[in-house]
């Protein structure tokens, strides 16, 4: 039977593994849309902030000190009287989470991140994917990248699958890691990048997509 729903296409990934390449290589292929940037910027004008208020805040859960100074509007040597009351991390993801819906509801896309498997599991057009590679790969790109030491990079994806394991236990239950989440899991690190994007666009005409 042929879908009448828009494609969606969740990519959820590790850093370091080309989450962001493949996307929108993806997107151009498909000539679809490419959904990163513009949740940021609808979920920040729905919630009346900055955008620079919302990236801070991405797939991260805040250790107890920083939502103690969120809360309490307290900087960490002076205190800062608040003249509003920030969102809390679970309005930011539940605006997150309406805004990406509305978008795959709306046109074909490939979206970034922030839960996308979980929050549209019901979507009946869905192709979700979770990219991953080892450590010397992800951390020889992240040194590219950022310029970094490898000591530094290692610190950083380190931090970032902690933080992005964390926000997706928080707020869905579900391990972020697991294979089982998703349609395809690819080690990007040893089908390579390019190829990664051809494995999927081979996998979407398997599925008749």
């Amino acid at each position: 039977m042929k879908q009448t729903k828009p494609l969606v296409i969740t990519i959820n990934r590790q850093l370091g593994c080309g989450g962001a390449f493949i996307g929108q290589q993806l997107a151009k292929r498909l000539n679809i849309f490419y959904a990163d940037r513009e949740i940021i910027r609808n979920a920040a004008e729905k919630l009346s902030v900055l955008e620079e208020d919302i990236d801070s805040r991405e797939e991260k859960v805040p250790s107890f000190w920083d939502s103690l100074f969120r809360s309490q509007g307290y900087a960490t040597d002076v205190y800062v009287p608040q003249k509003f009351f920030p969102p809390t991390d679970r309005e930011v993801f539940d605006t997150q989470a309406e805004v990406i819906k509305h978008i795959a509801n709306e046109k074909s896309t490939v979206i970034i991140g922030r839960c996308g498997f979980y929050l549209l599991r019901k979507h009946p057009n869905l192709v979700t994917i979770f990219l991953h590679a080892d450590l010397d790969f992800r951390s020889s790109r992240i040194q590219d990248t950022y310029d970094l030491t490898p000591e530094d990079a290692l610190k950083m994806i380190t931090q970032n699958d902690k933080g992005r394991n964390a926000y997706c236990k928080t707020f869905t239950g579900k391990d972020w890691s697991d294979a089982r989440n998703y349609d395809l899991s690819i080690d990007t690190g040893r089908i390579g990048i390019e190829k990664a994007v051809e494995l999927i666009i081979n996998y979407l005409k398997i599925k008749g997509q």
